[in-house]
């Protein structure tokens, strides 16, 4: 447990033991009185906003001496079984070599005390003193004064591999013999400018915002950039969108078909604003209008950013002049970082392409499904409507037989008519009487699916023509799609 308090935690602390009576706590505490409970240091009742809480005995003794009684009562524990745990230290440091190989290269002491700490202290420093060390290998200490002791013998190989490799250094040039396409066009666009250039809403040339001194410093780190980017092989493009109706410029470089779009800007300081004459007059005749405090200037410190555009999964990256490092030293990071960003783009693109896939897959076989179902019901219902009219022919033909033999020859003309009447209605109803063949399937239409299919049924493209035939046959589902029956004519 964490028995230190914070400056809020102390200050209700002191104000429930300044307190007569059991002190209200207002809802805005609760994390504080909280954390002052589970700690024993108050203790309190009732709930939300009728909570109250009275200290305890360790309360008391925290604000007394600064030290939760735990800690006391821990500490003298600790020291208490020092010298037994001093005796279970390594003697030197081959002893102490000889564990760290025998287990996993690591070991550690919790927080020892102060003879255990120096014994583990004293067979470091011998191991290290007397080459006890084995070769490729180097011994790491940590907890010398405080805290746990951890001891841990590393691979200087293994640890050398598993490092990642040093970022290419992207050299800047010091002129500009031969700028790249862009920078040239950008050269011409600035002109005369003499304050501030601001190109980020033109077209063909890189997007600036930068006092001027900064010009050709700016042109020369885009330069080595823009170079770099395309040794790789990646695109740099000059990009024009149209936004709510307005044309957008963007230098664009394309990596892996993500595209990042650059701007290199000049970053500000807020400075006190000094008031103009004219705001003074303005403000002696309109007292309610207010004078800015701050002014925001641009101060030499240079800026280079990229954002995607044109896709769903944002990335970016910004890296600007520091108080130890350059721009230009944080090229090479910058360029990784969208390489690093256009590759997390691609697997996001790719995982969600497998999932659009799956669930077109699985939405498919679901009304592959269905129209079997409905197949099977329509075949399922004729072959009940045979079986019917058979049996009703039977019926007939086995009646008109038992009226013949028991009348014999008494059977009137009239019964006669009726008796061959029925045996023809009999052979007319019997599905016997020509070749069986099946039914004609019923539409594959998403009307006639909304009963058998629960969920959106225009999510993708329908895979049926009105006969329900399958007429995606790049998304046929294998062994699954039912094709249509015979035309029962």
């Amino acid at each position: 447990m964490k028995y230190t308090l914070t400056e809020k935690q102390t200050a209700l602390l002191q104000q429930i033991s300044e307190s007569d009576s059991a002190l209200s706590v207002s809802s805005e505490s609760s994390m504080t009185t909280w954390a002052l409970k589970t700690r024993g240091l108050i203790k309190t009742d009732g709930y939300g906003s009728s909570e109250v809480a009275v200290i305890t005995a360790d309360g008391r003794y925290y604000l007394k001496h600064g030290r939760h009684p735990r800690q006391e009562q821990e500490e003298r524990q600790r020291l208490q079984q020092d010298p037994e745990q001093a005796a279970l230290a390594p003697s030197g440091g081959s002893e102490l070599i000889a564990r760290l190989g025998d287990g996993d290269g690591t070991v550690t002491v919790p927080d020892p005390g102060p003879q255990t700490r120096a014994r583990w202290r004293n067979a470091y420093y011998d191991a290290l003193h007397h080459c006890h060390i084995p070769a490729g290998r180097k011994l790491r200490f940590t907890g010398r004064q405080s805290g746990d002791c951890t001891f841990t013998l590393v691979d200087e190989e293994a640890e050398r591999t598993a490092q990642p490799a040093s970022l290419p250094v992207i050299e800047v040039p010091d002129s500009l013999d031969r700028p790249h396409p862009l920078v040239r066009a950008t050269q011409k666009v600035l002109g005369r400018a003499k304050d501030i250039i601001d190109t980020r809403g033109r077209a063909k040339v890189i997007p600036l915002h930068i006092t001027r001194p900064n010009a050709e410093r700016a042109l020369r780190i885009m330069h080595a950039l823009l170079t770099e980017a395309e040794s790789r092989g990646y695109a740099v493009d000059s990009h024009t969108d149209l936004a709510d109706g307005e044309a957008v410029h963007r230098l664009a470089v394309i990596i892996g078909g993500t595209a990042f779009s650059l701007t290199l800007t000049e970053r500000t300081s807020k400075v006190p604003h000094e008031p103009t004459p004219k705001e003074l007059r303005t403000r002696a005749r309109s007292p309610w209008i207010r004078i800015p405090k701050y002014d925001y200037e641009l101060n030499g410190r240079l800026s280079l950013d990229a954002h995607t555009f044109g896709t769903r999964w944002p990335a970016s990256s910004s890296h600007a002049d520091g108080a130890r490092w350059t721009l230009e030293s944080r090229l090479g990071r910058f360029l990784r970082d969208l390489e690093d960003g256009a590759k997390e783009i691609e697997h996001r693109q790719q995982e969600q392409t497998r999932r659009e896939t799956e669930a077109l897959r699985q939405w498919y076989a679901v009304i592959v499904q269905a129209r079997r179902r409905q197949i099977d019901t329509a075949r399922d219902d004729a072959l009940t409507g045979q079986l019917q009219r058979w049996r009703r022919a039977a019926e007939i033909r086995a009646f008109t037989e038992a009226v013949r033999d028991r009348r014999g020859e008494t059977v009137s003309a009239a019964e006669q008519d009726w008796l061959r009447w029925a045996e023809e209605h009999a052979s007319a109803i019997d599905p016997l009487s020509a070749p069986l063949l099946a039914p004609r399937d019923p539409p594959a239409d998403r009307f006639t699916f909304r009963e058998l299919v629960r969920g959106d049924l225009y999510a993708h493209p329908w895979p049926f023509d009105d006969e329900g035939n399958w007429v995606l046959p790049e998304d046929e589902p294998t062994d699954q799609t039912p094709r249509s029956g015979p035309d029962q004519g």
